[in-house]
């Protein structure tokens, strides 16, 4: 069964930098928003990047992204999945139209959130030209090999290239 991804990206005229996960979660579906699972880390490491602890709650979320200057999305629009939420489980994906953004948003950097976008971005071209595009280490729970601590170290640029110390 093809499962579409359910919510739009967060972004506006000011969004400096691009995150993209690649599909939500069940449980993001489930509650409609992004890193919905309680063990994903995102949340806790982007705060800590961003030197401002990001807030609980959809809206609040939201207008956080929104005044640190970042997008958030998935590089995948809809698939097949398997079963569960693990980037594995996805079955042809049709990626996500990144124009919708780029066409607004001033973004200076693409992070990627694990291996899967990373992928789906350096397939066929759909990577933005003239756009830096960085792999992450996945903030997922299933990235067990990544403590906390040793994510911040990677995830530190999304800070500073929101907060324009790099261009």
């Amino acid at each position: 069964m093809r499962i579409g991804h359910g919510f739009g990206p967060v972004f506006d005229e000011n969004s400096r930098v691009l995150i993209l996960g690649s599909f939500p979660s069940v449980d993001s579906r489930k509650i409609g928003f992004y890193y919905g699972h309680p063990q994903n880390r995102f949340w806790r490491v982007l705060g800590r990047a961003l030197h401002d602890p990001a807030p609980d709650g959809i809206e609040a979320r939201k207008a956080y992204l929104l005044r640190h200057g970042v997008a958030l999305w998935d590089a995948i629009e809809s698939c097949e999945i398997v079963s569960g939420s693990a980037d594995s489980a996805i079955r042809n994906p049709a990626p996500a139209d990144l124009s919708r953004i780029l066409s607004v948003a001033p973004i200076r950097a693409i992070f990627c959130n694990g291996s899967l976008s990373y992928s789906l971005l350096q397939k066929g071209g759909a990577a933005p030209a003239g756009i830096p595009l960085f792999r992450l280490p996945s903030t997922s729970p299933a990235n067990a090999a990544w403590s906390e601590e040793r994510l911040l170290v990677e995830w530190m640029c999304v800070g500073e290239w929101a907060r324009g110390e790099k261009d």
